[in-house]
C-alpha cells in the first residue's frame, strides 16, 4: 500500500512513524517547548534521526478548551518552519491544520500532507486540497475541539466513525482527489469517552472496509492517562502498547511524541512478525 503526494510516494508496506512538532504555547503535552524556530528545527532533525519518516507540524492546539488561533497567527507559526524543514530534510512534512489558507501556504512552503482534524469540512479546504496535489488525512471528530469531550455519544462508535470517513472519502473523490492521496484517522480522543476510545481501538479492523491507509494518534493522550492513572509525562509505556496494538490491527502510520522509543518497539515487533507461523 502506498500514499502519494504530488512529489513523493510513501511505502506503507512497513508501519511509518510520524513525529509531532507542536509550535503552540498550549498543546496538552509539550506546549511551548518548540515555539522558537531554531529549537523547532533541531527537534525535527532529532525526530528524523530517531526514526520518524514524517514530521507533523502544528500551529494550533486542538485540546479541549484550547484558545482559537487566527489565520495570521497560524501562518506565522508554521509556514517559516515548514520552509526551513524542507531545506534541511528529505522526509515527508505534514501540516496539522483545518484552515484553507494555512493548507495552501504550507504546501507551497514544502508540505506533502494535509492532516486535518475536521476532514476538509472548513470553507475552501476541499478545493485547496484538490489544487495542491498534497496527500490528505481525513480524521473523525464528534463536535468541535473546544467542546468535543462534553458528553460524546454513540450507538456504535466503530460503525459511526467508519460511516463518517466513508462520506468524507466520497466527498474527496467527487472533487477529484484520488484515493492514493488519502489516508484516514479514526480520531482517538476527539469527541470520544474512555470506553469509546478503547472500543474503537479494539475494533480498528472495521476501518479496513474502506481500503485506505490508517493514521493513528494516541500518544500520551488522556485515554492512556485515565486508564492507568498516569500524568502526561508518565504515559510512554501505555502509548507504546497502544501503538503496537494498532499496528497489529493494520495501522500504517503512528503519530507520536516519543519517536525513538516507538521506532524501537516497532522494529522489534516487525522483526518477530516476519517469522510468525
Amino acid at each position: 500500500m502506498l500514499l502519494a503526494s504530488k512529489t513523493r510516494t510513501l511505502d506503507l508496506g512497513r508501519s511509518q512513524v510520524m513525529g509531532i512538532l507542536n509550535l503552540t504555547p498550549d498543546s496538552f503535552s509539550d506546549g511551548g517547548s518548540y515555539t522558537d524556530r531554531d529549537v523547532a528545527l533541531r527537534h525535527a532533525l532529532q525526530l528524523v534521526r530517531d526514526g520518524a519518516t514524517i514530521i507533523d507540524v502544528g500551529g494550533e492546539s486542538t485540546r479541549p478548551g484550547a484558545a482559537e488561533v487566527s489565520e495570521q497567527q497560524e501562518l506565522d507559526r508554521v509556514v517559516p518552519v515548514i520552509e526551513r524543514l524542507r531545506q534541511e530534510l528529505d522526509c515527508w512534512i505534514s501540516v496539522d491544520t483545518s484552515k484553507a489558507i494555512v493548507m495552501r501556504e504550507a504546501v507551497c512552503g514544502g508540505a506533502d500532507l494535509i492532516n486535518d482534524v475536521r476532514a476538509l469540512r472548513e470553507p475552501g479546504a476541499l478545493q485547496v486540497a484538490v489544487d495542491s496535489g498534497a496527500a490528505v488525512c481525513l480524521m473523525h471528530m464528534q463536535g468541535q475541539p473546544r467542546t468535543m469531550q462534553q458528553a460524546p455519544d454513540y450507538q456504535d462508535v466503530a460503525t459511526e466513525v467508519t460511516t463518517f470517513l466513508r462520506e468524507r472519502l466520497a466527498a474527496c473523490e467527487a472533487v477529484g482527489i484520488p484515493r492514493q492521496r488519502i489516508c484516514l484517522d479514526p480520531g482517538f480522543g476527539f469527541g470520544k469517552s474512555l470506553k469509546h476510545n478503547y472500543e474503537l481501538l479494539g475494533r480498528l479492523h472495521r476501518l479496513h472496509d474502506l481500503k485506505l491507509p490508517l493514521l493513528i494518534g494516541m500518544s500520551r493522550k488522556s485515554m492512556i492517562g485515565q486508564l492507568l492513572d498516569r500524568e502526561v509525562s508518565q504515559r510512554l509505556a501505555g502509548s507504546l502498547a497502544a501503538a503496537l496494538y494498532a499496528v497489529s490491527q493494520g495501522a500504517q502510520i503512528i503519530r507520536v511524541h516519543d519517536v525513538k522509543e516507538t521506532a524501537d518497539a516497532l522494529r522489534v515487533w516487525q522483526e518477530a512478525t516476519q517469522y510468525k507461523g
